[in-house]
């Protein structure tokens, strides 16, 4: 077993305890006092290098203005060619709608263009009717607006669609009625076309209505 300390061995060591907490307080303190007044790092250096910094710093921060520099020319390039862009973009856009427009406006022109000698030949008839008895060049006069007619339609793409005696088609055509019929061929023919159907193209644009035998 040791021996006993003595009070004044006691009080002895807690000086020298306290000694040397004081000196690791104060060593610590100065540690942080210089690394609180120390300078920045190199890699994070933002002002411009003093005169006692070494070349490598001042070719750094040259490099890094002229990085910088090459940066905002480059965004002001981009910017230039964004502007320019949309304003392209608003020209084209202004234009293509004025188009549009005027395309809605005149799109029956060259339909009206081609139908105004068919009304030219109807009014001429009209004189005609109202000038003489002429029954025979009335008729003629109508069998040609008739075949003008007929030609627009092969001009424009219109044709008629193949009704009677045929099979009854709901696709073509449209049953208003249906009437018995002896023949058994006839039935569930068209027997009777009470309104012409047409194309426009391969497109049906009006069903004929036709009366169907059974």
């Amino acid at each position: 077993m040791g021996k006993k300390k003595t009070p004044e061995q006691h009080e002895s060591q807690k000086n020298t305890n306290n000694k040397t907490f004081e000196y690791k307080a104060h060593t610590k303190s100065e540690e942080v006092t210089e690394d609180m007044d120390g300078d920045k790092p190199d890699d994070i250096r933002t002002e411009r290098p003093s005169a006692e910094c070494t070349e490598t710093d001042k070719e750094n921060y040259d490099k890094v203005v002229s990085e910088k520099e090459q940066l905002m020319e480059k965004l002001a390039e981009i910017q230039d060619k964004y502007i320019r862009l949309s304003a392209e973009y608003d020209n084209y856009r202004k234009r293509t709608l004025r188009e549009k427009i005027d395309l809605s406006k005149h799109a029956g022109e060259e339909f009206f263009l081609r139908i105004l000698p068919v009304m030219d030949d109807f009014e001429r008839a009209l004189a005609h009717i109202e000038q003489g008895n002429d029954f025979k060049s009335l008729k003629e006069g109508i069998d040609l607006i008739y075949t003008k007619f007929t030609e627009f339609f092969k001009q424009s793409g219109v044709k008629e669609i193949d009704a009677l005696n045929t099979p009854f088609d709901f696709e073509l055509h449209d049953a208003v009625a249906k009437i018995p019929v002896e023949e058994e061929d006839r039935k569930g023919k068209v027997v009777e076309v009470i309104m012409k159907g047409y194309y426009l193209q391969d497109k049906v644009i009006r069903h004929a209505k036709v009366v169907v035998g059974e």
